[in-house]
């Protein structure tokens, strides 16, 4: 099949479309979610308020998790937007953009086919995993970014080797290690010598990885926060990120995300919906790959591997072998399943969410975990005629390009795609956010309302610190101070400041409570 050598007013609408969905569709209008959008967006408001720019605290704790760059971009954010959403969100929106664009040049530059590179670029924005990280206050689309950026930039450096695409790499590789750490700099080095390997060039590799201007380029980037970090003895720092939130993270569960070595399997047609039919023909390109299709797949299943042993398991991990599977959709843009298969995965997950108001109310809840059953409860009343119109609306649409003849697969399915993504963030985030974190939200204005001293209860929900304005110590209440707390730690709060104290209900909804101490009792 012909195709132009550029891009049609049609094709630049839908891609503006498929990111501004994707990525920027109510990004200011939804609540920051817990736990990481709180812990992020809190750290770097202390940051703001402490103007201490080399290291971060969460609740005036410090926080180890992250190196500084992600911290240093929502900075610069919200001194532009403010203390908003928008303003905690858009360096990660923004990186997602900028990873879109990335992945279309590097797969028409590698294709020379501007459909393959509208599918890969479009699996970027509108696959539900890289949307979601895409609108998280989080480091995760950032690090996506300048990993994608690496390991391509690596790729074209080994079909035309140059200092320049070189020293870029390591420039990357830098600011990776910057973002989120070591992992920017394991997978590009351990990809690179099992893909040269696999190419029978060892030599090629060596000259790649040790290549001292590229050292250079990567220690030069790094010193803009290790060398003040040493000059000023806070060392310590880093030392308890590198191995207490990466060596220990992988080698055990860490805040409750354990999981199995079948977990990512399960978990990747969710990751890629609505692509999730074009996952066989990718594995598929394992019987006869040329060198990228080697490429690609190494790149991602080191990744795959590598987090289903991991002793701490989330979703968003595998989006870091991702970027080679978009490419690979984008490769495929012209022999995809008969348009029924391929279209069938986001049919079925529509009618899912569609239906979610008649299912919701039947999920058994545990009336011993008050807190999830106040979240669930909400949740179920919070569903609108909207949402149930919306539903019908994307269901309807899909449906069309389902039938009309007219349309081919690839098209069809970047449009139930563009449509499955409206249905997620017009229609289902709300309606968490409704359920899970407005009660909070409110929380926090309420506490601001009253002016009291306000400490938590063994309850860790940052977003609450972020929008009362100030930290929020873990700790027992005093007389007259309020305690933020989940509905199911209430009993323990009140056996721990014992029967004669008295805790006064000043707000209550979803799965959360803010409680006024009275009374004298023994802590």
């Amino acid at each position: 099949m012909l195709e132009q050598d550029r891009l049609t007013g049609a094709q630049i609408g839908f891609l503006f479309a498929a990111i501004l969905i994707g990525f920027w569709s109510n990004l200011w209008a939804v609540p920051l979610f817990d736990l990481d959008e709180g812990a992020f967006s809190q750290a770097t408001s202390e940051m703001l308020t402490s103007g201490h720019w080399l290291t971060t605290t969460l609740n005036g704790e410090p926080r180890y998790d992250k190196p500084i760059l992600i911290y240093w971009a929502q900075a610069a954010s919200v001194l532009v937007f403010g203390k908003t959403e928008l303003g905690f969100r858009f360096p990660s929106a923004l990186s997602a953009t900028i990873w879109c664009f990335v992945v279309f040049r590097a797969t028409f530059a590698l294709t020379a086919s501007l459909n393959a590179a509208i599918v890969a670029a479009s699996a970027v924005a509108l696959s539900v995993m890289a949307s979601v990280i895409g609108h998280a206050a989080i480091a995760d689309a950032m690090l996506n970014l300048w990993i994608a950026a690496a390991m391509l930039d690596l790729y074209r450096h080994y079909l035309e080797p140059t200092r320049r695409r070189l020293l870029r790499v390591y420039l990357w590789i830098g600011l990776g290690f910057l973002t989120k750490g070591p992992i920017a700099v394991a997978l590009p080095v351990i990809v690179s010598l099992a893909f040269y390997l696999s190419q029978r060039q060892p030599l090629r590799w060596l000259q790649a990885v040790f290549d001292p201007f590229g050292w250079l380029v990567f220690l030069a980037t790094i010193s803009i926060w290790m060398v003040p970090l040493a000059l000023s003895g806070q060392t310590d720092f880093f030392f308890h990120f590198l191995f207490d939130h990466n060596l220990t993270r992988y080698g055990s569960t860490l805040q409750g995300h354990g999981g199995k070595p079948w977990y990512y399997l399960a978990a990747l047609p969710l990751i890629v919906m609505p692509f999730t039919a074009l996952l066989p023909g990718v594995f598929a390109r394992l019987r006869k790959p040329d060198p990228l299709d080697t490429f690609l797949l190494l790149w991602f299943g080191f990744v795959f591997a590598f987090f289903s042993f991991s002793g701490t398991q989330l979703p968003h991990y595998l989006l870091y072998g991702c970027t080679p599977l978009f490419l690979l959709f984008g490769r495929a843009w012209d022999r995809l399943p008969a348009k029924f298969w391929t279209l069938l995965p986001a049919l079925l997950f529509t009618l899912l969410l569609a239906s979610l108001p008649w299912l919701l109310p039947l999920v058994p809840v545990d009336t011993d975990r008050p807190y999830e059953a106040g979240i669930v409860g909400l949740a179920a009343r919070s569903f609108t005629l909207d949402y149930t119109i919306l539903g019908a609306l994307v269901l309807g649409a899909i449906l069309v390009l389902l039938l009309r003849k007219s349309v081919p697969a690839w098209q069809a399915l970047l449009g139930a795609g563009l449509a499955l993504t409206m249905m997620i963030w017009f229609g289902v985030i709300p309606v968490l956010a409704a359920a899970q974190q407005v009660p909070v939200q409110e929380a926090a204005q309420r506490a601001r309302d009253i002016g009291a001293p306000v400490v938590s209860y063994r309850t860790f929900l940052p977003t609450f610190s972020v929008y009362r304005g100030d930290i929020t110590p873990n700790r027992l209440p005093q007389p007259g101070e309020l305690v933020f707390v989940k509905l199911d730690r209430i009993p323990d709060l009140q056996r721990e400041l014992g029967t004669e104290v008295t805790l006064i209900p000043e707000f209550k909804k979803g799965g959360v409570a803010l409680l006024l101490r009275q009374g004298a009792g023994a802590n």
